[in-house]
């Protein structure tokens, strides 16, 4: 898959966590929800930075 996809990917999941929370839960999982999302923009930024350092090698 290519990087944008992915990364496309972990933000419709942090937006879908969001609006679930609101809509279905009234909020009440709002430490959760924010946790998740924390913890999925790491993994974005990680995943981000491998493919950045990995692609710049291979044109270096």
């Amino acid at each position: 898959m290519k990087t944008y996809v992915i990364l496309f990917m972990v933000v419709f999941l942090m937006h879908g966590m969001t609006l679930v929370n609101v809509t279905l839960f009234d909020g009440n999982w709002n430490g959760i929800v924010l946790m998740l999302s924390n913890l999925l923009f790491l993994v974005a930024c990680v995943f981000f930075g491998t493919e950045f350092r990995a692609r710049r090698r291979v044109k270096g």
